[in-house]
């Protein structure tokens, strides 16, 4: 009579559950003192920059033979930007979550780059306690935490047993891996790179964190440097 074995197998999606793929929008154009971007409700818009065009394909080369069955984008028109190329090739109709833009960085809007490259007291502070409304007029970290988390239930729950893709921005990625991981730090999850893709399983009862900043899709693939000041958040 033949042993019992228990053999380990591959993750799968448990019913009811909802993959979500968290892709960070391609690279924006830069910040130009004197030059702000737009914004809308209050938070800077700019738009692609050239490179963030040709990471936006690279997406689109990635996940087209993907089974995705809706993406979804923020307000900000970068998302809408590095999901267009995608949702072209297969057919679908972004859907705008607007808990999905970006935190709010108040005061430092529009110059945050400039700030944390120059060295400022209060982005090396912001960067030591984890927390971005050490920032003046920032968003809560609790606010920027609850809504961030409702934007994916509400998504979960809209797409029970379905894969989805999620457009959004860095500091949004960072704060839901922390989030998936119960209370880890989001600045240690700062570091996704413009165009890269991270995935989360969504169930009722808890998240499961399958990937971060996965870039084998992106010209150099994994060869890419470290995450530095400037790619927090965008």
């Amino acid at each position: 009579m033949a042993e019992t074995s228990y053999r380990q197998h591959r993750f799968r999606r448990p019913a009811g559950a909802c993959e979500i793929l968290l892709v960070r929008h391609g690279e924006s154009e830069p910040e130009v003192p004197g030059h702000p971007a737009p914004t809308v409700g209050g938070h800077g818009d700019p738009a692609l920059a050239p490179d963030g065009l040709v990471q936006a394909q690279c997406v689109a080369d990635r996940l087209e033979s993907e089974h995705l069955d809706a993406i979804y984008i923020s307000t900000l028109r970068r998302t809408a930007q590095t999901a267009a190329p995608l949702a072209e090739r297969i057919g679908l109709v972004p859907t705008v979550e607007a808990d999905l833009r970006e935190v709010f960085l108040g005061d430092w809007e529009g110059s945050f780059r400039q700030r944390v490259a120059s060295g400022d007291p209060l982005a090396r502070r912001m960067l030591l306690e984890g927390r971005w409304d050490v920032i003046p007029g920032a968003e809560s970290q609790e606010e920027f935490a609850r809504r961030t988390t409702e934007a994916v239930e509400r998504i979960a729950s809209a797409n029970p047993d379905r894969r989805v893709a999620a457009f959004c921005h860095g500091g949004v990625i960072g704060q839901l891996m922390a989030t998936a991981s119960k209370g880890g730090n989001p600045f240690s999850f700062t570091g996704a790179d413009n165009g890269s893709i991270s995935h989360l399983v969504v169930m009722p009862d808890r998240w499961v964190l399958r990937r971060f900043n996965d870039t084998s899709h992106l010209p150099g693939g994994f060869d890419l440097p470290t995450a530095d000041g400037e790619r927090l958040t965008g």
